[in-house]
């Protein structure tokens, strides 16, 4: 039976008629999973080294114990954006007569064959031989490599099960990131270190092997909770249901004062928190609204007078990282219904104009989250108010006329780590109005007369972008309704 599913597997893709393109995506994701790979393989490698180095604790091993609890939650972390099921299967087979059983048993060891599976192997197998082995003997570094390896692959049962569980609970998401970053705020103000506390699990192994029989039967007791779920679940009117139920009211009913730009900001709304790859789009938002933690503490960035030019890009990515990652495909996310925008009067114009409406308020949002970084000093809070309104003012329109640029199809079910579709040259030149065009504002008027006046003059060219927003606004719309039939041609194109 698996010997089948493999071999229909790889008939439908030789059969595919984008075959050639998929097969070319393919072979450069594989070259660069495998230069990640290598990546990764050379850490592990220098990892005992880096530690003795920067740290020279007594004990490497007892030392990277402590801190294995962070790697674990980051693991959490990214195989929650990164990690997917492959369910081609189910659609297919639900309504033959094949055991239910040995279909989800096979979707699920086939997804354990990832790279991802390598990372904790990749990393910590080299640390294991050059430390472990050479000073605690072969047992304990089976031991505790095996103790490190079954960590990893529990959290990968236990993610399968928790994304198809709680995938469309923003309520869920936050409170796991609450509880992930109240763990690492208590151990920076030392409050209570969290490292020390699962420290003697891992220590254990390198006298025991008590620690890996126990993580083995958390192991097998996590893909049987997995396979359970799945199993239960696995009819095609409940999985229909879990996809649109809890979506179909979420929306914002006061955008219907704009009129039908309003409307149509409420319906790419509902577009958003119905599609895996907005939604994750829209998650991360969320995630990169810490970005100032990385450099606002650190003393490296520290001025005596004025602040770090650097934080102007910080600024800029805060408060409009969701105009820069959902607007890169402005028109990308609507491909498989931008006929029907096409036939309605004024349907385009609408469509584009809520789009705006939408990139504002959520940017809007993000400054105002963004608030608590005055904490940091009130130039923070200048600096974020300041890019704000260049982004709303300038920003904007430069990612949209970009954007426009011969968008492309994509499939809006697909999840977004390392998912190209819709993506082409335009999308990678998007950054350039997030580096250059602030500095080109903020350095001449700083040169002249600080760094406070280099705020003020970017926060006037935004009020400025603001009050030619109907100007520029028609610009974009009369590129997209002078390109509308080629567009419309490139999208009925299959992904």
């Amino acid at each position: 039976m698996v010997t089948l599913f493999i071999q229909l597997e790889f008939f439908k893709r030789i059969r595919s008629t984008s075959f050639a393109r998929s097969l070319a995506v393919g072979i450069f994701l594989g070259f660069l999973a495998l230069v990640l790979l290598g990546y990764l393989l050379l850490l592990g490698l220098a990892l005992k080294f880096l530690i003795d180095e920067f740290f020279a604790p007594p004990s490497t091993a007892e030392f990277l114990n402590s801190y294995l609890v962070y790697y674990f939650t980051f693991e959490i972390l990214y195989r929650y954006f990164i990690q997917q099921l492959p369910v081609f299967t189910l659609d297919n087979f639900l309504h033959l007569p094949i055991a239910k059983s040995k279909i989800i048993h096979y979707l699920l060891l086939s997804s354990f064959v990832s790279p991802l599976t390598l990372i904790p192997l990749l990393l910590f197998g080299p640390f294991t031989f050059v430390e472990i082995l050479p000073t605690y003997g072969s047992l304990p570094a089976f031991s505790w490599l095996g103790s490190v390896l079954l960590t990893s692959w529990s959290i990968h049962w236990v993610m399968l099960w928790f994304k198809q569980r709680f995938e469309d609970s923003f309520v869920v998401i936050l409170a796991l990131s609450g509880i992930m970053l109240a763990g690492y705020g208590v151990a920076y103000w030392g409050w209570f270190d969290i490292g020390a506390f699962f420290e003697p699990v891992f220590t254990f192994a390198l006298e025991h092997t008590a620690p890996v029989i126990l993580l083995a039967i958390v192991m097998v007791c996590s893909y049987f909770l997995c396979f359970a779920f799945y199993r239960q679940n696995a009819y095609l009117e409940d999985l229909s249901a879990r996809e649109e139920g809890g979506k179909s009211h979420a929306s914002f009913g006061w955008l219907s004062r704009f009129g039908l730009a309003g409307e149509m900001a409420d319906l790419e709304w509902k577009l958003i928190v119905r599609h895996k790859k907005s939604r994750t789009y829209l998650t991360l938002c969320g995630f990169f609204l810490l970005y100032g933690l990385i450099f606002y503490i650190n003393p490296m960035y520290a001025k005596e007078e004025g602040f770090s030019h650097l934080f102007i890009f910080v600024g800029m990515f805060i408060t409009g990282i969701f105009m820069l990652q959902y607007g890169q495909l402005f028109l990308s996310w609507n491909s498989a219904f931008f006929d029907f925008f096409l036939s309605q009067p004024d349907g385009l114009s609408s469509l584009i104009k809520g789009k705006y409406l939408l990139f504002t308020g959520i940017s809007f949002i993000c400054f105002l989250f963004s608030v608590p970084y005055a904490y940091f000093g009130l130039d923070i809070l200048w600096i974020h108010m300041a890019t704000f309104l260049f982004n709303v003012g300038i920003t904007v329109h430069l990612v949209v006329i970009l954007a426009l640029w011969k968008p492309k199809p994509m499939d809006l079910n697909k999840g977004a780590m390392f998912n190209y579709e819709g993506v082409g040259i335009a999308q990678f030149l998007m950054i350039i109005p997030m580096v250059v065009a602030p500095y080109l504002v903020f350095l001449p008027a700083a040169y002249f007369g600080g760094d406070h006046l280099g705020l003020v003059v970017l926060g006037l060219f935004g009020v400025l972008g603001m009050i030619a927003f109907p100007t520029l606004l028609n610009y974009a719309i009369g590129i997209a309704t002078q390109n509308r039939y080629e567009i419309s041609s490139s999208f009925r194109q299959e992904t």
